[in-house]
């Protein structure tokens, strides 16, 4: 068995899932691989996402120690976010992710012009 997070699993895919179990975490990791990002930045950079969704997506990633949350005593308040050690381990996951899409997408479908998403790092 797994204890984690006040739930017990009978399979680490299960943590695994139940912490990403929706498409805006793993964009908000996705874009804090790149830096650290301001809650601004992270909004503009995930344009699709509501700042409402963002707040709770942000919350959630802070409370399973996948993100940090740093405020800093300035007016007006700064608050910076960004991945912790557990968090960085995910860059060869989304690598990997990054790359199946690109193969996924020349199989069945088609690439075009500018690709939002694309990374210096991830870039074949």
């Amino acid at each position: 068995m797994y204890y984690v997070n006040d739930k017990e699993f009978k399979c680490s895919v299960g943590v695994t899932l139940d912490i990403f179990n929706d498409k805006w975490k793993m964009s908000v990791i996705w874009h804090l691989l790149e830096s650290d990002k301001r809650f601004k930045e992270l909004h503009e950079d995930i344009s699709e996402i509501t700042q409402k969704t963002l707040t709770v997506k942000l919350k959630e990633l802070e409370s399973k120690k996948i993100i940090n949350r740093e405020v800093f005593p300035v007016v007006p308040p700064k608050v910076v976010y960004s991945l912790t050690p557990i968090g960085k381990e995910l860059r060869p996951v989304l690598e990997s992710m990054f790359n199946w899409g690109i193969d996924y997408v020349q199989e069945c479908g088609t690439i075009s012009g500018e690709n939002a998403c694309e990374m210096k790092l991830f870039k074949r």
